[in-house]
């Protein structure tokens, strides 16, 4: 299938493995081995549009670099924001083996001091007053919990979120989520009570709104992405929640004071604020979490990913203390619950974030990116918009600066080109070379991967 084909979803997280890009990059560069082993993937696996077929085969992930069967190295700048501390961490992996032997499992019903240490350390270093905590295997499960906790807590049961936001694959999730590609295969309708605004994107303002150089014209639009979610509270009348990534992972950042209009507007029609915190929590972004820097608390904080250090799944739900009003109700009740090993994986992630001091790097790091694809987008035109906060970044590429018509083909040239020279990210909404690489990343190394993305271009630009 063709990605442009107006018959197929809209691209929009990742890069689809079914162009013809993928099929000649693949033809060229896998040996037999490697083949024998995507095909037994794709015999075995579901098919997915941005998963299996897979792209190719891992065989090692150590720091910030994996390794392909033919020993080719990438630096990874995606690791589906599992890898803050990077691959196989020494440290991570003694706590680990070390808990193993201690304690392996707690059945569900059972204490145990690993997981109650976790949620007290997570109640520590969450914004706000969030203090009551459930965990969850994975973050498409947290939202779920979220969900349901906000249902209980207010009596309602309808939600506001974004189109083109991610929340997980789960049905519930799928529902509040608002990308094609998760929710138009599904027969029959989603969850009840799901309703989506336009989201926040002043590059690309949904609004029609003009931008200036990037930034939002606030005298101008009067900020109507944040008034749409009030108009739409005070129309539906009976909202449980808003559920929101605090910045978006395409990525797009909130213009100025908008979580704050947000916030007052949950406030005054009775509903929740709930933030995805799962690809932007725990440093990402150069604050613990991305909310922070909009000085704005939510009711519902979902974190998950680089939770479990890149080796174990493991996410978590922090509610105000006045949300735990279903005691008498199974909320969560999975097996894994309370895991020992997943919650010694987690307290020792967030060791290692704090006592290596990688919020404040990831901080220092991307702004010196930011600044370099500064000079960057001066070099060439194809590159519209270059934003993001710490190491959660993106570079929009257009055909034109003036109409801003997205280059989606070339993008995708650009991705297989820079795979070949070692760096391997995601492609988000098409044409959006999207950055994530994990907090333990050098300047060097930050160095290297933004010179075979200019390189890429180049070469890209020249071919075309």
């Amino acid at each position: 299938m063709d990605p442009r084909d107006k018959s197929a979803p809209t691209q929009s997280e990742g890069e689809t493995n079914m162009s013809p890009r993928r099929a000649a990059w693949a033809a060229r560069t896998h040996d037999d081995e490697t083949r024998a082993l995507l095909d037994a993937d794709a015999h075995h696996f579901l098919h997915q549009s941005v998963s299996t077929p897979c792209l190719s085969a891992i065989a090692r992930a150590e720091g910030v670099w994996i390794e392909d069967l033919q020993g080719r190295r990438y630096l990874d700048f995606h690791g589906n924001n599992v890898h803050h501390i990077g691959y196989g961490h020494p440290k991570l992996k003694a706590a680990i083996a070390a808990q193993m032997d201690a304690l392996p499992f707690a059945p569900r019903r059972f204490a145990c001091q690993p997981a109650v240490d976790l949620a007290a350390k997570l109640v520590e270093i969450a914004p706000g007053d969030l203090s009551k905590v459930l965990f969850t295997t994975g973050g498409s499960d947290a939202v779920e919990v979220a969900l349901k906790l906000a249902r209980a807590a207010t009596g309602r049961h309808k939600t506001i979120s974004f189109w083109d936001a991610f929340h997980g694959a789960g049905l519930g999730a799928a529902s509040v989520g608002g990308e094609q590609l998760f929710r138009s295969h599904i027969a029959g309708p989603m969850m009840p009570g799901a309703a989506h605004v336009a989201p926040f994107a002043c590059y690309r303002c949904p609004y029609g709104y003009p931008d200036r150089d990037g930034e939002p014209q606030l005298d101008l639009c009067k900020m109507t992405c944040a008034k749409f979610v009030r108009y739409v509270l005070e129309k539906e009348g009976d909202v449980a929640a808003v559920i929101a990534e605090p910045a978006r992972a395409v990525p797009y950042l909130p213009p100025p004071g908008f979580w704050a209009e947000v916030r007052q507007a949950c406030n005054d029609h009775g509903a929740l604020l709930i933030f995805d915190e799962i690809p932007t929590g725990l440093g990402k972004t150069g604050r613990m979490f991305a909310c922070e820097h909009d000085e704005v608390v939510p009711d519902i904080l979902v974190m998950g990913k680089a939770l479990g250090g890149g080796i174990l799944p493991v996410a978590a739900v922090l509610a105000r203390r006045e949300l735990d009003v279903a005691g008498q109700f199974a909320i969560g009740h999975y097996t894994h619950e309370k895991n020992p090993v997943s919650a010694r994986a987690a307290l020792t992630t967030i060791e290692i974030i704090e006592e290596d001091g990688l919020v404040e790097h990831a901080a220092e790091l991307g702004e010196y990116a930011l600044e370099r694809l500064s000079g960057m987008k001066d070099r060439h035109d194809i590159i519209g918009d270059v934003r993001g906060r710490g190491l959660l970044i993106g570079i929009e590429l257009v055909k034109s600066r003036a109409e801003k018509e997205p280059a989606d083909d070339l993008a995708e040239d650009i991705f297989y080109r820079c795979l070949d020279k070692g760096l391997s990210f995601k492609i988000t909404m098409g044409n959006v070379l999207t950055l994530t690489p994990p907090l333990v990343l050098t300047r060097a190394q930050m160095d290297q991967a933004l010179d075979i993305i200019e390189d890429s271009i180049a070469d890209a630009v020249g071919a075309h």
